[in-house]
């Protein structure tokens, strides 16, 4: 499909594999600011993690995301790339449309299959539009044209942007999509030295509590180890495979990554992972996955084989607070949900999605629910961080 764009020839290209678009090009526009051998902002739209999960097949045919990579070309020159699939239901996308599906499809419409541009079973913000430096605006608009337009051609219900910046969410509302606002729970680094310099800005009760937590779950009989790099070897993930299995059956019946992810891990994104992991007599019990960013960690798995108190606060909440401080980090993203991790020192915070639907009647009934869900989410956010577990002075400056 062909545009045309401050008097250039804009032409959108649509990919079923990634094979089809050199690696030095997609990241160019992914991830520009890696170009000088730094981390990229988050590692969730690499041509090596985007790679990874279609190679592994944990994306593809059979898994209800099927790649459909949008690649725009101006004059020759890919400078806009994006991560788009066909989806045939709603799991491993964590902005919940559900209801939205069923209101449609009650209705006689077919809200399956869809589009969607996002990160598969990744609930992290970041970019979603990937634009060379100084194709921004260009490259956002012909992407969402581009991607409306293949909807549209294939009388798709709808397209969705999920987790993409708040930035993104504000033009993508000028271009005419919907703009929803949901909410996670992250921890941000106010300068900590040390874990003990963050329990200082909790209250008593609080900070009383997270030591008498971590207490407990070190007392489990064993060692708790961070490992990145080199140092994590594939015996960790014949581990941390068996953790996820568990996790995954329990929450989702079917476990979203497939076994060759985690060998894929192993050889291209050792680096962009930070592995806790819980040993006890020299057998791994319990562990969780972090994946490492730029300024951010972002918490994405735990699972376990024993059960012992506290330990999954501890794995993966408490471990990668270390982390973050350790490393300079400003923010942890913990995943999706969870009002539990308020009490661990992790505030309500907004993330973004954009949507598209065919049906205009059906498109005005979602604006004025987003209308709604917007007031709520902002009033939920306001009483949980007044509720949260900093000191009274603590919780003023960060209102």
């Amino acid at each position: 499909m062909t545009t045309e764009t401050a008097a250039r020839d804009v032409a959108v290209n649509v990919l079923p594999s990634l094979s089809q678009i050199d690696a030095a090009v997609w990241d160019a526009c992914a991830c520009p600011e890696a170009a000088d051998g730094g981390r990229p902002n988050d590692p969730f739209t690499t041509y090596r993690f985007l790679k990874a999960l279609e190679d592994s097949g944990s994306v593809g045919p059979g898994t209800g995301w099927e790649p459909h990579y949008l690649a725009v070309e101006v004059e020759g020159e890919t400078v806009a790339v994006a991560p788009m699939y066909a989806k045939g239901h709603s799991q491993g996308e964590y902005i919940f449309d559900h209801n939205w599906a069923h209101a449609l499809e009650s209705a006689g419409g077919r809200y399956y299959p869809k589009m969607q541009i996002a990160v598969p079973f990744t609930p992290a913000t970041g970019r979603r539009f990937l634009t060379k430096p100084g194709y921004e605006a260009l490259g956002q608009s012909a992407l969402t044209q581009g991607a409306v337009q293949f909807a549209s051609n294939h009388e798709l219900s709808s397209l969705h942007i999920t987790f993409c910046t708040e930035e993104e969410a504000e033009t993508g509302e000028e271009l005419g999509l919907l703009r929803r606002v949901t909410q996670q729970f992250h921890w941000y680094n106010d300068g900590y030295a040390d874990f003990d310099a963050f329990l200082a800005d909790l209250s008593s009760r609080k900070r009383k509590n997270i030591r008498k937590e971590r207490r407990t779950a070190q007392d489990f009989g064993g060692t708790i180890r961070t490992l990145t790099g080199d140092d994590i070897q594939p015996r960790h993930w014949d581990a941390f495979w068996q953790f996820y299995q568990d996790t995954g059956s329990r929450k989702w019946g079917t476990p979203y990554l497939t076994r060759a992810f985690f060998e894929a891990a192993q050889e291209t994104l050792r680096d962009d992972i930070a592995l806790v992991m819980c040993e006890r007599d020299g057998t791994a019990v319990a562990g969780a996955l972090n994946f490492i960013g730029r300024d951010v960690l972002y918490g994405r798995y735990w699972g376990c084989v024993e059960d012992h108190p506290c330990l999954h606060f501890e794995a993966c909440y408490y471990q990668a607070i270390d982390f973050a401080i350790a490393h300079g980090l400003s923010r942890v993203e913990a995943g999706a949900q969870g009002e539990h991790k308020l009490a661990r020192g992790y505030l309500p915070a907004q993330v973004h999605s954009l949507h598209w639907l065919a049906n205009e009647g059906f498109r005005d009934a979602v604006a004025r629910y987003l209308e709604e869900e917007r007031r709520a989410i902002d009033e939920d956010i306001e009483i949980m961080t007044s509720f949260g577990p900093f000191r009274k002075d603590q919780r003023e400056e960060q209102q």
